[in-house]
Order: C-alpha cells, then sequence, then structure tokens
C-alpha cells in the first residue's frame, strides 16, 4: 500500500508539471520537503507558494473524477452538520461536513479515494457519503476552524469526556516546585496543557493504547496511538503547544526539561479513579524537537490466564507440561512486541505456590508480580543479565526467569542452571521455533548442552481479533488463496470473515489480538538431531510430523473459527 501512495504523489506532481504549473526543480524540492514535514505533495507544494490551491483542487478533481471545492469560498456551515462528524474522525481522516441533502452527506476531502474514511463516515453517521476533493492546506485551517483544535474551548469540549475523571499523578508530581519559573515552565503549567495531557493519557487508556506517540515536525505535532498493534492518528494539537507538549511529559516524568540533546527514560504512575497506570516514557531528539514515546502497562488490562490465551489443546498441555518440570529451560520466542512476556509472566503465576523461590532478571520490569523477586538489570553500573543471574545462584532459587538470552555468557549460565536442578524460563529473537535451537549454537552453546537443558520452545506471534460485534462471513478470489500458498483443498474447508467497522471498534473491525503459537517440545528425536547437528529445517520437519502446528497453521485454525482475518494471519507469518 505504500507503494501506491507513492505512485499517487508523483502523478500528482507529474500532472503539475505536465500543465506548465510548476517546474521539475519545484517538484524536486517538493518533495525533498515533504520528506521532512510528512505531508502529502500537494499540501507541500502549497505551503511553499509554489502552486495555488485553486490551480491544485482542479487537477486533483480531474484526477480523482469528483467535484472539488474552494473551502475559502465558503463562509458558514451549519453547526449540526458539523457535530454529524466526530472531532476525532475529522482530525484522523482529515475530513470536514460542509451539507446534508436528503440522506447525502457532502464531506470535502484532501484523499476522496481513502475508501476507509468514507466507510467510517458512512457507518458513524448513518448518511450515505458524497466526497469532494479539497485542498489539504485550506482542509486542514478549516478542521482547526470548526472544531476549535487550537483553542482551550476547543480542547475542553473535545476532553469534556475526561473532566469527570479522578486523575491525579501519584509520581513526580513534585518536581514542578522545584524549577525555575521560566516562560517555558508558565506555558507548561497553562490549563489547555495540562488538560490536554490528562485527556491524551486518558484516552489512550480508555481506548486500549498500548504506546502514545508525540511527534514534533517542522510545522506541526502529530499525536498517535498504537491500538491492537496499528498506530492510528489521534489529533494534531497547534504548533504553538510543541514545546510545552514535550516540557509536561518530562517533568510528570521527572525528566530534565532543560535537556534535549540526548534520550532520556523516565516513567510516571497515574491514578484515574480506582485504577493506577503506570507509563514509562522515552525521549528521543529529532530534528524538530524531542519525540516521546509512553508504552501504558495497565495490570488491570493485563492477561494472565493460560488457559484464555487461545493456545489449541495439544499445545497447551505441552507448555503447561513443560513449565511444570522441576528442571531445564522453556524458551518464547517472537519479535519485540509480541507478547513474549506475557506469556511468561503467565507461566510464572501458574506455577506461583509458596514452596518455591521464583526469580526474574528484566529489563524492563513491566509488572509487578505478587510472591516473585523480580530485579531491574542495570548494564551501566554491571549488572546484566549474567551478573543478575550468577547472584540468583547463590539465593536458593527453584526458578529462574531471564528476560532475554543476548549472548554467549548469558546463554551459558541459564544452560548449566537448567542443567542443575532449575527451571529457567527465557525470551529470544528468531523467527521460530526450530531456528531458536540453532540460534544458541551459533551464539556457542554446544549442541549436547542445548539438547540436554532445552524441554521446550514457543514461538508466537499477535494478531487483531475481529471485532465480534461486527463480524460478518466473506470470501476471496482463488489468486489471492494461492499467492497465501494455501492448498485448494485446504482452502475449500476454510470459513473466513472480517470485521464491517462499527462504533465498538472505531470503524476499524478489529478489537482486541489473539496469540499464535507454535509450541516444539523437545522429544528424544530431536534431541538426536539436535547433537548430530541437522538444521532448523529438518527439526521443523519433525516436529510437524509430531504434531506440531506451525505459526501460519495455527493462525488458520483461529481464522477459520472467526476470531482473525486472512490478512492479519498472512501479516505475521510465513507459508
Amino acid at each position: 500500500m505504500a507503494t501506491a501512495r507513492t505512485k499517487s504523489s508523483d502523478l500528482i506532481g507529474d500532472l503539475l508539471v505536465r500543465e506548465g504549473l510548476i517546474t521539475e526543480d519545484q517538484l524536486k524540492a517538493a518533495l525533498n520537503e515533504q520528506r521532512a514535514n510528512g505531508h502529502r505533495l500537494g499540501y507541500t507544494l502549497v505551503a511553499m507558494g509554489v502552486v495555488s490551491e485553486t490551480d491544485l483542487t482542479r487537477v486533483l478533481a480531474r484526477k480523482y473524477r469528483v467535484k472539488a471545492v474552494d473551502l475559502s469560498r465558503i463562509d458558514h456551515i451549519d453547526g449540526r452538520v458539523i457535530k454529524m462528524v466526530k472531532p476525532e474522525i475529522a482530525v484522523r481522516h482529515l475530513v470536514l461536513p460542509l451539507r446534508r441533502v436528503g440522506r447525502t452527506l457532502t464531506v470535502a476531502m484532501a484523499n476522496p479515494t481513502n475508501l476507509d474514511a468514507i466507510d467510517e463516515l458512512r457507518f458513524s453517521t448513518g448518511y450515505d457519503i458524497e466526497p469532494v476533493v479539497a485542498g489539504e492546506y485550506s482542509l486542514r485551517k478549516a478542521v482547526e476552524k470548526h472544531y476549535e483544535m487550537g483553542t482551550e474551548d476547543g480542547l475542553q469540549d473535545i476532553l469534556k469526556q475526561f473532566d469527570d475523571e479522578d486523575i491525579e499523578v501519584v509520581e513526580g508530581s513534585d518536581i514542578e516546585d522545584e524549577m525555575s519559573v521560566t516562560a517555558l515552565q508558565a506555558q507548561v503549567e497553562e490549563a489547555p496543557v495540562v488538560k490536554l495531557i490528562n485527556g491524551i493519557l486518558t484516552s489512550a487508556v480508555q481506548k486500549g493504547a498500548s504506546d502514545i506517540h508525540i511527534e514534533p515536525y517542522e510545522r506541526e505535532v502529530r499525536i498517535r496511538f498504537r491500538v491492537d498493534g496499528a498506530l492510528r492518528e489521534i489529533m494534531r494539537p497547534p504548533l504553538r503547544m510543541k514545546a510545552a507538549l514535550t516540557s509536561r511529559v518530562k517533568i510528570l516524568a521527572d525528566l530534565n526539561i532543560a535537556e534535549r540533546r540526548i534520550p532520556q527514560d523516565g516513567r510516571i504512575k497515574m491514578r484515574m479513579g480506582k485504577r493506577v497506570i503506570d507509563f514509562r516514557v522515552s525521549t528521543l531528539p529529532g530534528l524538530f524537537g524531542e519525540k516521546i514515546v509512553l508504552r501504558i502497562l495497565d495490570k488491570s488490562n493485563l492477561q494472565l490466564d493460560l488457559e484464555k490465551f487461545g493456545m489449541e489443546s495439544q499445545a497447551e498441555e505441552a507448555f503447561v507440561g513443560a513449565i511444570r518440570n522441576p528442571y531445564g529451560m522453556v524458551l518464547v520466542t517472537g519479535p519485540t512486541g509480541s507478547g513474549k512476556t506475557t506469556t511468561l509472566y503467565a507461566a510464572l503465576l501458574k506455577i506461583n505456590t509458596e514452596d518455591v523461590n521464583i526469580m526474574t532478571a528484566e529489563d524492563p520490569v513491566e509488572y509487578n508480580l505478587r510472591g516473585i523477586n523480580q530485579t531491574q538489570v542495570r548494564p551501566e553500573i554491571g549488572l546484566t543479565f549474567a551478573a543478575a543471574l550468577r547472584a540468583f545462584l547463590r539465593q536458593d532459587p527453584n526458578i529462574i526467569l531471564v528476560g532475554e538470552i543476548r549472548d554467549l555468557e548469558t546463554a551459558g549460565i541459564a544452560i548449566k542452571a537448567a542443567l542443575t536442578g532449575h527451571l529457567v524460563l527465557s525470551t529470544l529473537h528468531t523467527n521460530d521455533a526450530a531456528s531458536t535451537i540453532t540460534r544458541l549454537m551459533d551464539i556457542g552453546v554446544e549442541p549436547f548442552n542445548v539438547a540436554s537443558a532445552v524441554n521446550l520452545v514457543t514461538a508466537q506471534r499477535l494478531v487483531r481479533r475481529i471485532c465480534t460485534n461486527c463480524r460478518v462471513e466473506t470470501s476471496y478470489d482463488p489468486d489471492v488463496l494461492d499467492a497465501a500458498m494455501i492448498p485448494r483443498e485446504k482452502a475449500a474447508e476454510l470459513k473466513f470473515y472480517k470485521g464491517e467497522g462499527c462504533e465498538h471498534c472505531d470503524g476499524t473491525g478489529y478489537r482486541g489480538r489473539q496469540g499464535l503459537y507454535e509450541v516444539m517440545p523437545i522429544t528424544a528425536t530431536i534431541r538426536r538431531m539436535i547433537v548430530q547437528g541437522e538444521s532448523a529445517d529438518t527439526m521443523k520437519e519433525q516436529a510437524i510430523a509430531d504434531g506440531m502446528l506451525t505459526l501460519r497453521d495455527d493462525g488458520l485454525v483461529k481464522v477459520n473459527r472467526g476470531v482473525t482475518t486472512l490478512e492479519e494471519v498472512l501479516k505475521e507469518t510465513a507459508a
């Protein structure tokens, strides 16, 4: 899809050059500027003063084959029409309702071919949507004006749903009294900034977001939430608030607002009603200011019940059996953000009893688990995973969790612990279960030690769940299924589903996430193959023959049950 967008942008530029509205040099300069500001090409050309928005809109209307509208000539839009489109939808998709005639709502759009936006508007308003094209430069200003995005009253209106929230910063709130009174500090303490940050944090928690991105660019600030693994733009606050927003978050996280040259890490603990939410804060200097990412750690949403993870029965039985062994190693593998830590936490809670000593070394400690001794590694002072493991072995442990095996030193100590009567749980970054075995040998662990210590390897991915409120059955062309390398006879047995989009899922068709699991027990046969130096592919074939479901096969099981879509499975797994 990204390639299609690029071609579309180039075509607009070519059309403008062909009609003599801009030169090749102006197009090249605009494309360079576009890379810096992230806007569409048309917006950038108008902002640079290279082309008039009237000429641009005329070209766009001909390109998209829709009517054009000059927003500068529209003096008034009925307030009732404006209220038909929610502010967050208007900002996210950059759309402006203009008029309603019967069952048709006319909406100005910068990209009238955005079918996702049209579908969401159709569902949220209940009207047929007639898109018309408008210049992005004027459209942004019109959206800000009519939804009052840049004023205190507008922010209060957008965030009024949070006014009644019992919000209190538990830690970091006293630093403001210690700061010197400067112009920036005064701006940070203004009501709009405080209210906006509180609203952003609260909205992210309510929407089930895992991360908040605050991104400064040359001419704007963008706020995005990661919901169910996908980033969504939420709003673009006024540029004048850029420094104040960044500094407000840094103050709450007990960071140095005067230091803007190096990355910083901190934490915010916020009480929302009866819930206490942790935000892990990371700042990174950029070309136009500091980008801030807040990881949301909401223990009330943490699902740590293995039985509800969605493992197939044979895989779950093997996994639970492995973690109940008194010694040996259980490894969970997958990319960053695939839920490995959650799986290990759930495993610990299942085997956490009064008669065992459980110790963990993590980077960072994401959630506090009752009855478990958790250690935050600090490489800068010498407390590495390997150092923590050595100390653990002098603390009479039964079960040890190592956040990640990154090097031979850590792997060697973990293997030694597994071979001397301890149960060791850890993670690696590999593509599938079988390649985890070869990865251990690649970093220097002897094959006979791997074969003796490892009991089971689980590879996992996270896919988005179809919203159960708007789920419908669907179908795919045979060519699509062939491209996905699904045999025709297997495809004929499968049922496919999708979400149409509703208010429960914000029009996305997805709500929540689901794990896909590839659980490979290390059987006697596979142990012999490890010692003999067989390849990962050969071991994988043996595991499949023993009944293991690959990530793709497990995904297709979930597709057939209506849990997720074929697109999600193809995106996260290999054939």
